[in-house]
């Protein structure tokens, strides 16, 4: 596909010498380069993130590229036909980051839709839009956004993607769960096994390249590239795109009787996969380059301030956290979990959102992140005497739980979004019997599989849990419509994954009231 001579051929009629910059012409690729889809993301009052990965033969070894730079051509324009093309520019794919692209726009106008597309090679991809924020402060009387997460490639096709592709959305906060590390021979249902409805390409995953073939195989989703290319994303990551339940540089997925995997790797080792997979991710999302992977790092936590309606904080429940207390899981509550010192967040981010929240000018305060904070007694059978928590959420951290929820005290409209349960809830966040937020946790996409309006044992659930106001297991997603006077989050869900598209509905609606930090259900 790409020999010496063609190589050199190439590289003499640009001027230049091997190895050199590859100048792909009318031709030069084999099949699609474009494979992958498009994707805009990390928006700004004046721009935002557009992405792409060259990848002709996409589930091959460096998506059938050759190992040097190859030039990318974009364009942003106004219209949809490209009549008005407002930005264009050429960015370099290089294989170090797996021929992918990060092009920061800027420069446009605020609180508008625009399109962009690629060319290379005499090939030109799918055509995006996404939208510019308004500009910060400025007056904003509503904004409609989507959540979703929790995508396990085996449990359940895309389709609900299709459907939140069809939503007119500002855009899409995408909690973490992107792709999962592991291969399963069978899933579930009524306790009964059933086969996956698709396979994983790998049994598991230990190296970039392994990342970066799970990345792939997701991204050949029609669906998922579907709501890529329909809106811009906020992305961010949970447990999954490395090893389910990690914290920190501890992989103690297993857990042993004494909260220890003997055969988890030690921190040193782990940091190398963890390495590879922030790359990988980085790779394949429309992030701006300040989250490119920096000593086995990602400065993940970020704010998006829409006008003087919302700000939202972007947080990270996993890089800085403290291994989980009492050997993880769902079980009762050790002393650990009560430890002053705890951290889910670290004390740098911990500080940094407790200044954001501080500065004030906008009327609600989203909370963006992954993990439950609401203290939930997960008991569902009458017999079980002793509270039960997962240790994976907040309620592992009594501590650092209580010192947002007494930041959220101090303010008004402080409202969490949160996924990771692979169940659609909401309910109010309590500190000393007193109200002050709200939670509203997104179901996944198709983690769990078809699931049901509810879990057997969800009316003990909801009877040992006065603060939750709605449970539902069904897959699905998650829009919240938000103005001055109030706060609305859509529970859309589909009746099946385990069919290319299922129907969907809308299953309930809570409100949270401007200056009311309860939620109601509509």
């Amino acid at each position: 596909m790409f020999s010496r001579r063609n190589f050199l051929a190439t590289a003499t009629l640009a001027g230049l010498s091997a190895p050199a910059i590859l100048r792909a012409e009318a031709g030069f690729f084999r099949d699609f380069p474009f494979s992958l889809g498009v994707a805009a993301g990390d928006p700004a009052s004046d721009g935002f993130v557009i992405w792409t990965r060259l990848a002709p033969d996409p589930m091959a070894p460096h998506g059938g590229m050759p190992l040097v730079p190859v030039p990318v051509e974009w364009e942003v324009a106004e219209d949809s036909g490209f009549r008005k093309v407002v930005a264009n520019g050429t960015e370099l794919a290089r294989p170090e980051l797996g021929h992918s692209v990060h092009v920061e726009v800027a420069g446009l106008q605020p609180s508008r839709p625009y399109y962009y597309r690629f060319t290379a090679g005499g090939e030109r991809s799918l055509r995006g839009r996404a939208r510019t924020l308004p500009a910060t402060g400025a007056r904003t009387d509503q904004v409609k956004f989507g959540v979703c997460g929790c995508q396990h490639y085996e449990s359940g096709f895309y389709g609900a993607y299709r459907h939140l592709a069809r939503e007119e959305l500002d855009f899409v906060y995408h909690y973490g769960d992107f792709i999962y590390e592991y291969q399963q021979d069978y899933l579930y249902d009524s306790g009964l096994p059933i086969r996956p409805v698709r396979k994983y390409a790998l049994r598991g995953l230990q190296d970039l390249s392994d990342f970066r073939t799970a990345y792939t195989q997701t991204l050949l989703d029609i669906d998922m590239q579907a709501a890529r290319s329909a809106h811009g994303f906020i992305s961010t990551f949970d447990d999954h795109e490395i090893r389910n339940d990690w914290v920190s540089v501890y992989d103690d997925w297993k857990m042993g009787l004494d909260g220890n995997d003997p055969d988890a790797p030690p921190p040193e080792v782990f940091m190398l996969r963890r390495q590879a997979a922030f790359q990988a991710w980085y790779e394949h999302m429309p992030v701006r380059k300040a989250l490119l992977p920096r000593g086995g790092f990602i400065a993940a936590n970020r704010e998006f301030r829409y006008g003087d309606l919302m700000a939202m904080q972007v947080l990270d429940t996993r890089q800085y956290r403290d291994n989980q207390p009492c050997g993880d899981g769902f079980k009762p509550a050790c002393p650990d979990v009560f430890a002053k010192n705890a951290q889910i967040l670290g004390k740098a981010q911990e500080e940094w959102l407790a200044k954001n929240l501080a500065q004030g000018g906008a009327t609600w305060n989203a909370i963006a992140q992954q993990v439950t904070m609401m203290s939930l007694d997960r008991r569902r059978k009458a017999d079980e005497p002793e509270k039960i928590v997962n240790l994976d959420s907040w309620a592992g951290y009594e501590a650092p739980r209580k010192r947002i929820l007494s930041r959220f005290a101090g303010l008004k409209n402080c409202v969490v979004l949160t996924g990771d349960e692979h169940q659609n809830f909401c309910g109010d966040l309590v500190l000393k019997d007193k109200v002050v937020g709200a939670e509203f946790v997104a179901t996944s996409i198709s983690s769990g599989g078809d699931g049901s309006d509810l879990r057997a044992g969800t009316d003990q659930f909801l009877k040992l849990n006065p603060e939750l106001k709605f449970a539902n297991d069904q897959r699905g997603y998650v829009v919240c419509d938000v103005n001055r006077d109030a706060w609305q989050t859509h529970f859309m869900v589909v009746d099946k994954v385990t069919v290319p598209l299922g129907t969907l509905s809308k299953r309930a609606t809570g409100v949270v009231d401007n200056g009311i930090a309860g939620i109601k259900m509509a």
